[in-house]
C-alpha cells in the first residue's frame, strides 16, 4: 500500500490509521517534526526537502521501516534516527555536524551524509560509528571537512562489512597517499570514491605498513595491521 500526501503549510505529519501502509511520501512540504508517523508495517518513508530540525521516531511503532529518506532538511545531528531495522538512510544536504544514536542501527547497510554541515560548523571528525553497526557496507561523506586522515580513518575500523567509502571533495582526499593510507587501515574496503582498489595499491599499502613497522611508527595495539604480515 502506497500513500503520498501534500501537507504544505503544516508543521507536522498526521496520517489517519492505515494499518497496512507500507510506503509513504511527504517530500517537498514544510514539515518541521516527525511526530504522528506510527505505522507498524511501514517499510519506506520519504521526508525529503522539508524543514525538519530534529528527528524523533518510535522504533516500536516503526518496527519494519527499512528505508528512510530525509535529504534536504535542517537536521543538525542524527539523534532520534536509531531504528534497528533500518537498512538505508539518506541524509544528504542537511546541517548535520554530530553523529549520534547510530549504534542502534544494527541493520544499516547504506548511510548517505553527503554535503552536511557548513563553513562555520562542518563535519570534521569520523566520530559516532560503532562496532554495533555490523551491517554497514556503504558510507558517503562527500564534501565533509575531515582534514586529518591518519587520526580519523582508524575510527572506521569498527565497521567490519564496510566495502564502499566516499570522501571525495574533502580535505583528506588531497593528502599524499590518500588511497594507500585508507586501504592500509580498512583492509576489507573495495572501493574508495567509486574506484576499485587495485592489486598494486594493496601491495603498496603492505609495503608501507612494513616500512612503518620497521621505523617503529606503528602501535602494538594495532592488530589489524597483522594482515600485511601473513
Amino acid at each position: 500500500q502506497w500513500y503520498q500526501r501534500r501537507v504544505r503549510g503544516h508543521s507536522a505529519v498526521f496520517v489517519f490509521q492505515m494499518p497496512y501502509l507500507q510506503r509513504a511520501s511527504f517530500q517537498n512540504n514544510k514539515i518541521t517534526d516527525t511526530e504522528g508517523i506510527t505505522h507498524p508495517l511501514l517499510e519506506v518513508l520519504n521526508l525529503n526537502n522539508n524543514q525538519i530540525t530534529q528527528a524523533s521516531f518510535d522504533s516500536e511503532a516503526l518496527r519494519k521501516l527499512s528505508i528512510l529518506e530525509m535529504r534536504g532538511n535542517n537536521l543538525t545531528s542524527t539523534a532520534g534516527l536509531g531504528l534497528p531495522k533500518l537498512q538505508r538512510l539518506y541524509l544528504a544536504e542537511n546541517q548535520i555536524t554530530e553523529l549520534t544514536d547510530l549504534d542502534k542501527c544494527v541493520a544499516l547497510k547504506m548511510l548517505h551524509l553527503r554535503g552536511n554541515g557548513d563553513n562555520t560548523n562542518p563535519i570534521e571528525k569520523l566520530d559516532g560509528f560503532s562496532k554495533n553497526m555490523i551491517a554497514l557496507q556503504y558510507l558517503n561523506m562527500r564534501g565533509s571537512k575531515i582534514s586529518s586522515l591518519k587520526s580519523e580513518i582508524k575510527k572506521l575500523k569498527c565497521l567490519p562489512m564496510l566495502r564502499g567509502l566516499i570522501l571525495k571533495d574533502s580535505p583528506v582526499a588531497k593528502e599524499e597517499e590518500y588511497r594507500i593510507e585508507i586501504i592500509m587501515n580498512l583492509r576489507n574496503l573495495e572501493r574508495l570514491d567509486k574506484d576499485i582498489f587495485t592489486d598494486e595499491e594493496r601491495q603498496e599499502a603492505q609495503e608501507l605498513y612494513r616500512q612503518r613497522e620497521e621505523e617503529g611508527k606503528l602501535s602494538e595495539s594495532n592488530p589489524e595491521g597483522a594482515m600485511f604480515l601473513d
